[in-house]
């Protein structure tokens, strides 16, 4: 745990989900929580990195981000290997690293004053390719979920379209993926998930291991997506024995590489991120959170 200097002024990105009375309704809260905070509003996500990058290499204790997860990966991406400390305001729909930070998600005046009191702690980054997650990524099953969801489908239906989709997915014949972590022997299944944090998905505890402070990322390998092997799996992981299930493969390593012979969906912190080959490995230098206190 650490303390950043207080600001005269504290700046908070917002991504106001055009179109969203929900997003205009946050905006509202926020600006008038106190006359400190400057709110930037914006939806274009490359302003939003620039914004990000242009507060950390100006050397700014502070810059908080509201909205969902890909805004807030879009800010962790910039303020990677700074000593810039990310704020939180949850106003996304998922808000999984808020989660996991025990942030007071329905209350954003609660997570102003959590900025406020400045306590920060470091975490783990992890790269991917040419990106970086914070939380979670996939390959295979919950990746080509993500990817076939139509936005029109979001729209009308919101989280349940991912499983309308997932209902359609599930029992597809998988092409074969092959992973291999660092220090220990190759994998191979027909679709992997990895976790920085321990949260899956809208609040799963799916990876009971994990702390995202350890430089190591938990790798869950399954070795079937048949509609009958889903639901072992979902049985075992409401037993709290995932990793000890038939067919599921389970290991700690600080890196992967991950590969098919044909292409594969990829996903990282919920996120569409193209296709195999992909690689994760741990940053060198991790992310100062602004986090409640003790």
């Amino acid at each position: 745990m650490g303390k950043v200097r207080q600001m005269d002024k504290v700046p908070v990105i917002l991504n106001p989900s055009a179109h969203s009375e929900k997003g205009k309704n946050a905006a509202a809260e926020i600006r008038a929580m106190s006359p400190r905070i400057e709110l930037i509003e914006t939806g274009d996500i490359v302003e939003v990195k620039k914004i990000a990058r242009d507060v950390a290499q100006s050397g700014g204790p502070v810059l908080a981000a509201a909205g969902g997860d890909g805004t807030i990966n879009a800010v962790i991406s910039s303020l990677a290997g700074s000593e810039t400390a990310l704020g939180i305001f949850p106003t996304g729909t998922m808000n999984l690293f808020a989660r996991e930070l025990q942030l007071p998600r329905k209350s954003l005046q609660g997570c102003w004053q959590v900025i406020e009191e400045g306590v920060t702690r470091k975490v783990d980054l992890f790269g991917f390719n040419d990106g970086i997650f914070v939380q979670v990524a996939g390959v295979g099953l919950d990746a080509r979920i993500i990817e076939e969801t139509t936005w029109e489908r979001k729209k009308k239906f919101g989280k349940f379209g991912y499983l309308m989709t997932a209902l359609s997915v599930t029992g597809q014949e998988a092409p074969r993926i092959r992973v291999f972590p660092e220090g220990h022997e190759p994998l191979e299944g027909a679709f992997v998930l990895i976790g920085n944090g321990s949260l899956y998905g809208p609040a799963f505890r799916l990876f009971r291991h994990a702390a995202n402070d350890d430089g190591l990322l938990e790798i869950l390998v399954f070795d079937s997506q048949s509609r009958v092997d889903v639901m072992r799996y979902l049985t075992a992981f409401t037993m709290g024995q995932m990793e000890k299930a038939k067919g599921v493969s389970y290991v700690q390593a600080p890196s992967l590489r991950v590969q098919s012979d044909s292409e594969v969906p990829v996903e990282v912190d919920g996120e569409f991120a193209g296709y195999t080959p992909v690689e994760f490995f741990a940053m060198e230098q991790g992310l100062n959170v602004l986090v409640p206190g003790d």
